[in-house]
């Protein structure tokens, strides 16, 4: 059996934006359906929304997303503010990060430096203790990235 997992992104009206940003940093095929498109008129107000929405890379990179409807109630995107430690370790509210890993600290760096376009930066990308690079970001649109670079994990 071979199953895949995708993250699936909830937005309130911005998913075609974040998706079109995200196929801008990693590259692939973008492909858009809005609630119109299957069958809700277009003079309704969500109609132009996304009702499914996914980029697909040939590097491995795939994530889904859509628009909430507007009859859900309001949505919005939690930010919460990271503690970093003296210990080294960041605290967040968040309830998950989206992990892109690479191979090499520059390849990595490119999509870092695409990402972090009108990001907030929780932790600057750069070499730990645990890998040859790491950082944390929370993009413009509220998700949470975290970028390093692989490496063999070596048992205390």
């Amino acid at each position: 059996m071979s199953i895949t997992t995708t993250a699936h992104l909830n937005f309130g009206g911005n998913a075609r934006e974040a998706l079109e940003f995200y196929q801008s940093v990693f590259g692939g095929h973008l492909v858009v359906i809005t609630y119109g498109d299957f069958g809700m008129p277009k003079e309704l107000p969500d109609a132009d929304r996304v009702v499914w929405g996914q980029v697909a890379a040939d590097n491995g990179f795939r994530v889904m997303a859509y628009d909430v409807p507007s009859h859900a109630g309001s949505f919005t995107t939690a930010t919460a503010a990271a503690t970093h430690r003296e210990d080294g370790m960041t605290l967040t509210g968040q309830p998950f990060f989206m992990s892109v890993r690479g191979e090499t600290a520059e390849e990595v760096g490119v999509l870092w430096d695409r990402l972090a376009e009108g990001a907030t930066i929780v932790e600057n990308y750069g070499p730990a203790q645990w890998a040859p690079a790491f950082g944390m970001l929370t993009d413009r649109f509220g998700v949470t990235w975290i970028l390093d670079v692989a490496t063999e994990y070596a048992a205390a």
